[in-house]
């Protein structure tokens, strides 16, 4: 069985302004890498996302960016050897609203493989939180959170 997920959230703002979001690092700072995003999220780049809470900085190995509709990348697994992908896609539903759902697979299929998984699913869904808090109601859940 392959180790992959989906979830999705609606956020009430227009697709572009969603998508801008998630790609400069600036606004990325705000409620996701509290510490450093290092660069756009740019196709054929590799940019280091860093937390406060978290000890290791992660290299994202960005493979595809298309404006306002997907980002996808690669990063090292917790087990420190696998590769897994991450895909971020932006839906406009109307003028004003935006279907934001993210993906990820490639995680090895055993116990910790399996850990893995269910650990990032929570930590997405937490993601998909604190846009939507920083983008409709301009609050930063991840501060304090952890």
């Amino acid at each position: 069985m392959e180790l992959k997920f989906r979830l999705q959230t609606k956020i009430q703002k227009p697709v572009a302004e969603v998508f801008d979001a998630v790609y400069d690092p600036r606004k990325l700072e705000s409620y996701f890498t509290t510490k450093r995003a290092s660069a756009p999220l740019d196709a054929g780049t590799t940019v280091i996302w860093e937390w406060d809470y978290w000890p290791t900085a992660y290299e994202v190995h960005v493979k595809e960016c298309q404006k306002n509709e997907l980002i996808a990348f690669e990063w090292l697994s917790h087990d420190g050897d696998t590769m897994t992908r991450v895909e971020i896609r932006f839906e406009a539903v109307g003028q004003d609203e935006t279907i934001v759902s993210i993906s990820e697979s490639g995680w090895k299929e055993n116990e910790t493989g399996l850990k893995h998984s269910y650990d990032n699913c929570a930590g997405w869904m937490q993601v998909c939180c604190s846009l939507k808090a920083y983008l409709e109601y301009d609050i930063n859940l991840t501060k304090g959170f952890f």
